[in-house]
């Protein structure tokens, strides 16, 4: 399952940012390819991206609502909330774990050898602060004189941004070096500082910081795939929550808010069958042939 999804990964950074061309082009893609949301956290002004953020997307829209409503526009489109809904309805933040670039370069960076650090819990509800204030609240209410607003997370905090487009654009276009400023430094920091943070702890910007991954873990309860918990077969053992990329302890809430569905606890940590998953309710096959094997007797 581990080499699926490290494949899966691959396959969804390299789909998610095609355009190779941007070495001799030295722009952004603007395809019709441009007018979709990948499910993962990438950036659209990355100069190989092929799709739209949905973070970016959600700020578009909420920073151009005022004034499409006072034009009378009253249809707005929506498909960027229904396709995040519709994505965390089926699988919850399972993208997170499977799909998303920015997730992928954080488990990589972590395998550096060095000591670990916890997360302290109070810091993971900081992404709910961070997407009602930067992706809804302040796109829709600080605006200029014509009622627009501005994409304030990609602008202030992104670090997947700066990382992906920030820094290349740099690099293809010096011309641009010039208008370097206090906001483009600080966006270096916040990268530099998350960085070293992905060596010392697990995916500590999922963690704290992904207003994506907090949109998609408001489902995990309800998703249609569900993680599974067989209190009568977890010896409490603790390996699920050593294993666990977003330190999530599986004994105590099976559909924890920070699960991203990776699959690793139910795969390689629990060797008693506590774990397993379902799809609306009824156990998948794979599921219920482990959990017979697990409770097979042993020669």
């Amino acid at each position: 399952m581990l080499i699926l999804r490290r494949w899966i990964q691959i396959l969804a950074t390299v789909l998610s940012n095609a355009y190779w061309k941007f070495p001799f082009t030295k722009g952004i893609y603007q395809g019709n390819l441009k007018a979709v949301c990948v499910p993962g956290l990438n950036c659209y002004s990355c100069p190989a991206a092929t799709g739209s953020c949905p973070l970016g997307a959600l700020q578009n829209f909420m920073a151009t609502l005022r004034p499409r409503f006072g034009a009378g526009h009253t249809h707005f489109g929506l498909y960027v909330i229904g396709m995040l809904g519709l994505i965390g309805s089926l699988v919850g933040r399972m993208p997170c774990a499977w799909l998303c670039p920015f997730g992928f370069l954080q488990e990589l960076i972590h395998k550096i050898p060095s000591p670990e650090f916890e997360i302290p819990k109070p810091l993971t509800y900081i992404k709910y602060i961070l997407l009602g204030l930067f992706i809804f609240i302040l796109p829709l209410l600080v605006v200029d004189e014509f009622g627009y607003g501005i994409t304030w997370f990609c602008k202030h905090i992104c670090p997947a941004g700066t990382l992906e487009a920030g820094i290349p654009l740099m690099l293809l276009k010096p011309e641009l070096r010039e208008l370097i400023g206090i906001l483009f430094h600080s966006k270096l920091l916040i990268l530099a500082l998350f960085l070293v943070w992905m060596v010392v702890s697990r995916r500590p910007f999922c963690r704290v910081a992904c207003p994506l991954g907090a949109i998609y873990s408001l489902f995990n309860k309800v998703s249609v795939f569900r993680m599974t918990h067989d209190p009568d077969k977890c010896t409490l053992c603790g390996a699920c929550y050593r294993d666990c990329p977003m330190g999530v302890k599986f004994y105590e809430d099976a559909n924890h808010y920070d699960c991203i569905r990776c699959l690793k606890c139910y795969q390689e940590s629990c060797r008693f069958g506590a774990i397993s998953y379902e799809v609306a309710g009824i156990p998948l096959l794979k599921a219920l042939k482990r959990t017979a094997e697990t409770d097979a007797p042993m020669e």
